[in-house]
């Protein structure tokens, strides 16, 4: 043990001086936090270390075989952060930022900022692996007593871990394939049920929250070059989301083993459900997203929503990770939860082929123009976006379209504000007079995305409020009517804690950080072929928030969206991914209006009837039948189905509650 101790101790000091080699001197706080656990646990194991041999008590042996593993874990979620952020080197916006005395280090370009994230965590990740390695290979009879009689797996758990934290990414459009490999969603999980099912009740927590937080990483890694602080946020809120989960999850699925293929996927859908829910409400990367493709399989969710596609994902998992447990005194050769798996599956398939072959016969159609201009509203050159918006809509109108759809912050000079003021004084009142003009000579609809705001007067004082909104205009040019936002990306968009938590305020300002306010109304447009609605940006990966707008009228879901700042097709694919179920939850068309992204529309089933492709100067004028159907069962009564499954694990909560209290108050335990 002493000589663990004595490893980690050097490597720690032996980063140090590549850290202050790399920084000169102005470390990173999350590398000096990494450097100073190795050390505290290599002075730890130098001091219970006697002679060599390992100290007999409890604590000692608990870090002496878990230390390496988690230090091994935390180091390569940091390595995968500063990697990723790494990207943020090569932004325009970010040097502006830097340049101004943002606070912000980084290297002069992408290439050499990785470098420096893999020289600053990849040693010390080797040395954790080394040894975790030796200690079980020098000390194998103690990891067998520690153990149990079937070290391997035990052994294994964290590596499992990370492996369905991988092949769960895998599943999504991702960094290796931008459509996502969605048949490794049906067995992305295995690894992972089968490592928490072997570990002690603490172990299994940390190796499942570990996957949670890694695997958030890679599904989200975009989120690096959105803004400054987004990355860290999400990694953050993954913590929160599967801490909690499986430290309430495990001790059921320990103290209901037989049922724990049920509770899996009950409690895993009733975790996205609230995940989706508050401030915090992030609902991406949902496994029953992956299936997007498998038309049969999604028309499950016009009843249970999206949670239900995840739900039959999860509980395939569970089910086969089941199939392989072995457990003494176990009845062998269990059939109930595979026959109820395929039970589960004729049903939603047979129900979803018939479906998609039921002819539609919609009430009419609207011919819609869906300008991408390919264009970054942070380089604020808002006469050239508006330049390339006139040439892509006048190229459009040859096809005499009913509505001429820009995306959101389209037009980013704000219209009401800008309207008021004289245009020989102020460059931005000029441009939205041209604006304003060229809208009303094109003789159509026009929607677009723009700041918007109000001012609040409360006694003599006057406070303006600043919305991201979305505007439709008359083909008179008229200003018809106005949305503002209601969902905001939490810390990147909206922070409603700024009293209560003013250091976290103070910090959002100094990275350049630009806050909304959340709109109030849900608005439906009114257009005189359909009503629609216009979820901005991540608003469509809602699916209570969008089924609220059909509840209200709109006959058709037309998404505003900006992805041009990502510049990674996953990020687009994902996006556009978890918005197509709004179409099949709702039986509405949606429509998707991107600055650049995915730009496209999607008929009720879910299909893509048409595309423009990704990153690129376009103008898609497409004909979109509106829907003759009425309400769908989802649409109709929302969320029950996480509801129920939030319910069900509830009860099972209740039920070990009590068992546990019948089993103390018992006359047996009495007279222990």
């Amino acid at each position: 043990m002493s000589d663990a101790g004595g490893l980690l101790v050097a490597a720690a000091l032996a980063q140090g001086c590549i850290e202050a080699a790399l920084s000169g001197g102005k470390a990173a706080f999350p590398a000096i936090l990494l450097l100073a656990c190795h050390l505290s646990v290599g002075v730890f194991l130098l001091l219970r270390g006697r002679n060599g041999r390992l100290a007999p008590d409890r604590l000692t042996l608990r870090v002496f075989y878990g230390a390496p593993e988690v230090l091994f874990a935390a180091g390569l979620v940091l390595f995968l952060f500063s990697f990723i952020y790494a990207l943020n080197a090569n932004m325009d916006y970010v040097q502006r930022f830097i340049a101004g005395g943002g606070r912000l280090r980084l290297a002069a370009d992408s290439g050499r900022e990785r470098w420096t994230a893999a020289a600053r965590f990849l040693p010390l990740m080797a040395v954790d692996v080394w040894m975790a390695a030796a200690v079980r290979l020098r000390y194998r009879r103690l990891t067998r007593r520690i153990l149990g009689p079937h070290p391997a797996l035990r052994t294994a758990a964290l590596p499992l871990g990370l492996v369905s934290s991988l092949l769960y990414a895998l599943s999504f459009p991702s960094f290796a394939h931008v459509e996502g490999i969605a048949p490794l969603a049906f067995l992305c999980l295995v690894p992972l049920f089968l490592a928490l099912d072997s570990v002690s009740l603490p172990w299994g927590i940390f190796c499942g929250t570990a996957f949670g937080v890694v695997q958030s990483i890679l599904v989200n890694y975009w989120l690096g070059t959105f803004s400054l602080v987004s990355l860290q946020f999400c990694v953050l809120i993954a913590f929160l989301d599967y801490l909690p989960f499986l430290a309430l999850t495990l001790p059921l699925a320990r103290r209901f083993p037989d049922a724990a293929w049920l509770l899996w996927p009950a409690a895993w859908t009733a975790m996205d459900w609230l995940r989706s829910l508050g401030f915090l409400g992030y609902p991406w990367g949902m496994l029953g997203t992956t299936q997007y493709r498998f038309l049969a399989l999604i028309q499950v969710s016009s009843v249970t929503g999206v949670w239900g596609v995840t739900f039959l994902m999860v509980l395939c998992n569970a089910v086969l990770a089941h199939s392989l447990m072995r457990r003494p005194g176990a009845r062998a050769h269990r059939l109930e939860p595979m026959i109820t798996l395929m039970a589960a599956f004729t049903v939603v398939l047979g129900g979803g082929a018939l479906a998609l072959f039921r002819p539609a016969s919609p009430t009419g159609s609207i011919r819609l123009s869906l300008i991408q201009q390919n264009a970054d509203p942070r380089k604020e050159d808002y006469a050239e976006t508006l330049r390339t918006l006139r040439r892509l809509t006048d190229r459009a109108m040859a096809e005499k379209p009913d509505m001429v759809v820009w995306s959101e912050t389209a037009f980013v000079p704000n219209i009401r504000r800008w309207s008021a003021e004289d245009p020989k004084a102020y460059p931005l009142a000029a441009l939205v007079g041209e604006f304003l003009e060229y809208q009303k000579g094109l003789g159509t609809w026009l929607i677009t995305g723009n700041d918007d705001y109000e001012l609040k007067r409360d006694g003599g004082t006057e406070e303006r409020l600043d919305y991201n909104g979305a505007v439709l205009f008359s083909p008179g040019g008229e200003r018809v009517a106005t949305y503002h936002k209601m969902h905001l990306v939490p810390f990147t968009e909206y922070f409603p804690f700024q009293k209560q938590l003013p250091g976290i305020y103070r910090m959002l300002k100094s990275f350049d950080v630009y806050l909304w306010e959340p709109g109030r109304e849900r608005v439906v447009f009114r257009h005189p072929a359909v009503s629609f609605a216009t979820p901005i940006c991540f608003e469509d990966a809602f699916p209570a928030d969008v089924m609220r707008f059909v509840r209200g009228g709109a006959g058709l879901i037309l998404n505003l969206s900006n992805d041009y700042w990502s510049q990674t097709d996953a990020e687009a694919m994902q996006h556009a991914v978890n918005a197509m179920f709004r179409a099949v939850e709702n039986g509405r068309p949606l429509v998707r209006a991107s600055a650049s992204g995915l730009t496209c529309v999607v008929d009720p089933r879910g299909r893509i009837v048409a595309r423009a492709p990704l990153y690129s100067e376009e103008a898609l004028t497409v004909d979109v039948p509106l829907a003759a159907e009425g309400l769908t069962l989802y649409t109709r009564w929302g969320d029950w189905f996480p509801v129920c499954c939030l319910a069900a694990v509830a009860c099972a909560v209740l039920g070990a509650a009590w068992m546990a209290f019948r089993r103390r108050g018992s006359p047996r335990s009495l007279t222990r």
